[in-house]
């Protein structure tokens, strides 16, 4: 029969707050799948505007650059505080998690807000067209994604506010910031895809 081995690993921490962490490993191979799929979206846009003669379609206007291009200083800013909170659990700083945290999500709430104007001056929704499908897809899932996480990070400033946390929630500080930081990093291609690609690979009769 075979002889199985076994390793003792009771010596190990139960939550190492560093990039060693399995759940740390875990939360980057999310990522990983999610990037993937909005890598496949955006494949999908640009292999249907290549096989349309007429960019965006009839009765959709080029959207807006000012208010999105505008929206994207707060939200990269935002990853300053991410930084400062996921250092400041890794040397379980309190205050220091405090003040990241904080940073994080009043920049990203800021960054939330431009975006919602924005969707208002969309003059199409997402049964119009086919342009209109993959803007609401994009920025559906996106934002799912983007307010989820913001939930997240509010409940672990709530934490640490009220100074019950441990090496579990300062796993989660340092964890959050991967996510955040690929939210952050894949909305700089979907920014292109909807506002700028419409503008620079379009055509209107």
């Amino acid at each position: 029969m075979t002889e199985f081995r076994t390793i003792d690993v009771s010596g190990l921490p139960s939550y190492d707050v560093s990039s060693q962490s399995p759940l740390w490993w875990g939360q980057l191979m999310i990522t990983f799948i999610e990037g993937t799929m909005f890598g496949i979206l955006i494949a999908a846009y640009f292999y249907t505007r290549l096989r349309m003669d007429v960019w965006p379609p009839p009765g959709d206007q080029y959207p807006h650059l000012l208010l999105p291009s505008l929206a994207l200083v707060p939200l990269i800013l935002s990853c300053a505080g991410s930084y400062w909170a996921s250092e400041s659990a890794k040397k379980n700083s309190r205050l220091g998690m405090i003040a990241g945290l904080l940073l994080n999500l009043v920049l990203a709430v800021i960054a939330l807000a431009m975006r919602i104007v924005e969707w208002h001056s969309l003059n199409f929704n997402w049964k119009a067209d086919i342009q209109g499908s993959y803007v609401w897809a994009f920025l559906g899932l996106h934002t799912f994604d983007y307010i989820a996480d913001l939930v997240f990070t509010a409940v672990l400033l709530v934490l640490v506010l009220i100074g019950r946390y441990g090496p579990k929630q300062r796993l989660g500080v340092h964890v959050d910031s991967v996510v955040w930081y690929f939210l952050v990093l894949i909305w700089i291609p979907i920014y292109v895809t909807i506002y700028w690609a419409p503008v620079f690979a379009g055509s209107q009769q």
